[in-house]
């Protein structure tokens, strides 16, 4: 059943990013030859107009497949014949799409369970946030400069900035208070903590202030993955702590497992709550501006803005055959990495 769940939740987040090249690329005029989801030989398909729509054997991954868009084309409508600006526009609408998706999800999630906002339920003996003066009652608004709104968010900024001293701002009574809070190792989670504890029990938000929060939600998302890829690069994590496919399943048929206790509607919200962290994941990894993914794209687009011209089609075209050759040795690495964690 889990299997099932994260092929529909995968398929639906990649489907959505295509949909937006799809669309912005019709909007653009431009001729859109194959519309799929999955990859490898099809197994199901159909032509309506000029596109063909198919399902590949392969759950994961799609494509929105332009003419002229990997190969030179004499037609008018190619993606390569359009101005600068529309194949922006088109590469640019997939990430789009899926912070789009995370934002909507977003919306019906916390409509439906409300949000866990960062009021301190109690304090920890022993712990620095004890020491510093902070009672239950207190609501953590920033740390390290970084606005919060969930309580969820001081656990993560506790994890990136583990062993270091949080500059921590709170309110008491409509007063602002700050203080300097130095983590303590946990030995029972082996992780740092500030010494706080949160009621858990979310709070029903009205109709603006749930359009609110589900900014706030993905502005979370997207501050998380930026964070982790600078932990990547300064060796507070290491390629082996990555997740692919392999890894994401197992994280879902985990979340099934103790959901599947609690009934239907439990499940179905952490599945939706798995579904924003990963469309607003698949979103900004996509704008890295690496070879092969959207990103890279871009970078090629906004060079050709200043330079007033295309960059050679064969140049543009290798540097992307590298850059996926890359990508995909990188995949295989962690879903090696992620089977080897499965025993």
């Amino acid at each position: 059943m889990s299997i099932i769940i994260a092929i529909l939740i995968f398929s639906f987040i990649v489907i959505f990013h295509e949909l937006g090249h799809f669309l912005v690329a019709k909007a653009c005029d431009v001729k859109v030859n194959e519309f799929c989801l999955g990859l490898g030989p099809r197994i199901l398909h159909f032509t309506k107009g000029e596109t063909t729509y198919a399902l590949r054997l392969l759950p994961f991954g799609g494509a929105c497949m332009m003419e002229g868009e990997d190969e030179e084309s004499s037609d008018g409508r190619a993606f390569n014949n359009k101005n600068v600006w529309q194949r922006i526009a088109i590469v640019f609408a997939g990430p789009l799409f899926n912070f789009i998706l995370a934002f909507v999800l977003s919306i019906v999630m916390i409509s439906f369970v409300g949000v866990s906002k960062p009021i301190v339920a109690g304090v920890l003996e022993g712990y620095s946030a004890e020491e510093q003066g902070m009672q239950a009652g207190d609501e953590i608004v920033q740390i390290n400069g970084y606005k919060v709104h969930f309580y969820q968010e001081i656990s993560v900024l506790s994890f990136i900035h583990s062993g270091e001293d949080l500059d921590v701002t709170y309110l008491r009574d409509g007063k602002a208070h700050n203080v300097v809070i130095e983590p303590k190792l946990n030995p029972e989670t082996g992780r740092y903590s500030l010494g706080i504890q949160g009621s858990g029990a979310p709070e029903k938000t009205g109709f603006l202030e749930t359009f609110k929060y589900s900014i706030y939600e993905i502005k979370y998302q997207i501050y998380t993955v930026f964070a982790s890829l600078k932990m990547l690069l300064t060796g507070k994590l290491t390629p082996a702590d990555m997740s692919g496919p392999v890894g994401i399943v197992k994280v879902i048929d985990d979340t099934y497992q103790v959901s599947a206790v609690d009934g239907v509607f439990y499940i179905a919200m952490n599945m939706l709550n798995i579904a924003i962290m990963l469309s607003a994941n698949l979103g900004v990894m996509n704008l890295l501006p690496l070879p092969a993914l959207d990103g890279g794209r871009l970078l090629f687009f906004i060079i050709e803005v200043f330079r007033r011209r295309k960059m050679k089609e064969e140049i543009e075209g290798t540097i992307h055959t590298i850059g996926f050759m890359l990508l995909m040795a990188l995949m295989v690495f962690v879903m090696i990495n992620d089977i080897i964690k499965l025993f």
